[in-house]
């Protein structure tokens, strides 16, 4: 685990120099999909040891990383500062740097490796019993409904913004009349996934349970800290907030209050 560290904090070492260099500290969301595809396989061929469990655990970080890569890529490449950061910005005065570099890319770099457990785990352990594979056909299963939710309701929030003709400025159809953050759940529900596939390795290691972590902090970080209520704050301020939010869930998906 000390080599996975070691990846994350030279891969956010250098997304803290250009942005340091740049002015724009949001490129930080830039490179929290890929940062974990990058370290998976760099530790993958590390181990010298290619089981389908890696390979198994690793391609489905990879979809996910990679396809969230090039979502924000796409959207935030010639975008200016977020408006969270920003604000930041303004706040930290002469201290931008040094609470940036701390606050911001080793903080979401200590994320990384708290979320990417298990992932890490997997990949610098070899296993010698065969992975129960009915447990992780589960696990599978419940990480494609996860990709479902984010890849979809991405989608649909992405062609809601691109229409101009729209008469409603909250995306209230689709997904999202389901609940307010399809995207957010869906992640959060792939990381449960990956746990469950992580469960089906032949090992006794308490690693394997520590990964429970993963799923746990990544929920709770969607929930009720970086994801809902930050974008919340912002949506609040459209009409029709209030009905929308009286009738759909924050985050698991149900169907409208009336």
């Amino acid at each position: 685990m000390e080599w996975a560290a070691l990846v994350i904090f030279g891969y956010f070492m250098i997304f803290f120099i250009v942005a340091t260099i740049i002015k724009n500290n949001s490129i930080v969301d830039i490179g929290w999909g890929l940062g974990f595809v990058v370290t998976a396989w760099i530790l993958f061929f590390i181990s010298g040891d290619y089981g389908i469990e890696k390979i198994i655990v690793n391609a489905l970080v990879s979809l996910w990383g990679l396809r969230l890569f090039y979502h924000i890529l796409r959207r935030n490449i010639f975008a200016e500062e977020d408006f969270r950061y920003k604000k930041w910005r303004e706040e930290w005065g002469k201290w931008v740097v040094p609470r940036a570099f701390l606050q911001v890319f080793m903080l979401q770099g200590l994320f990384m490796f708290v979320v990417g457990l298990g992932v890490f785990w997997v990949n610098t352990t070899t296993f010698t019993g065969d992975m129960s594979y009915i447990v992780a056909g589960l696990g599978i299963l419940v990480w494609v409904i996860g990709y479902f939710f984010e890849v979809v309701g991405d989608m649909q929030l992405r062609k809601h913004i691109a229409n101009k003709n729209k008469k409603q400025k909250l995306m209230i159809s689709g997904l999202w009349k389901y609940t307010r953050h399809p995207n957010y759940f869906g992640e959060a529900v792939m990381w449960w996934g990956i746990f469950i596939i992580v469960l089906s390795m032949d090992s006794s290691s308490f690693w394997k349970y520590l990964a429970v972590i993963s799923p746990i902090v990544i929920t709770y970080l969607l929930r009720f800290v970086s994801g809902v209520p930050m974008l919340e704050r912002k949506m609040k301020e459209s009409s029709g907030w209030d009905e929308y939010a009286s009738k759909t869930n924050a985050f698991i998906p149900w169907f409208p209050k009336k």
